[in-house]
């Protein structure tokens, strides 16, 4: 594939693929849900004990008082929580609400029906390969500077 368009390619998937699950996140009563808010879940996710607004900033590339404007915005929604901070008597922890985690758990069903689906598609072994592929990618990647998933504003 010597035309360039792969890269354009994965990002329709993935595309494709996010908005389908928040059409149905909609249906099932998450509708107030925009796909960059799924990239701060995820990142909470990961860190179960919180993390700083400059940490939640500094994730997706924004500044502090952004970070802090779109915790004061999930927080009044009942995705996220916060706590004060152990150590700095200034800062307090933001991590995911019980709603959030409910969230995760429907995008983390329905990536597994998407991936099911691919699966009748192409096969099971072309999808473990593919997959398989992306992996060597990431890494390849990673092995320059840090990857993570975040929105690209």
């Amino acid at each position: 594939m010597a035309d360039g368009e792969l890269p354009a390619l994965l990002a329709l998937t993935f595309r494709a693929v996010m908005d389908g699950i928040h059409e149905q996140l909609a249906a099932e009563g998450f509708a107030d849900v925009r796909p960059a808010h799924g990239f701060t879940f995820q990142f909470l996710s990961h860190r179960p004990d919180g993390v700083t607004a400059v940490e939640l900033g500094e994730h997706l590339g924004v500044t502090k008082q952004a970070a802090v404007q779109l915790t004061d915005e999930l927080e009044k929604r009942g995705y996220v929580q916060r706590r004060p901070h152990p150590v700095d008597r200034r800062s307090r922890l933001i991590s995911l609400a019980p709603r959030g985690w409910a969230c995760i758990e429907r995008v983390v069903t329905l990536s597994r029906a998407a991936e099911a689906h691919w699966a009748e598609l192409v096969g099971e072994d072309r999808l473990a390969q593919l997959s398989a592929d992306l992996h060597t990618f990431v890494r390849d990647a990673a092995s320059r500077r840090p990857v993570t998933l975040r929105p690209v504003w």
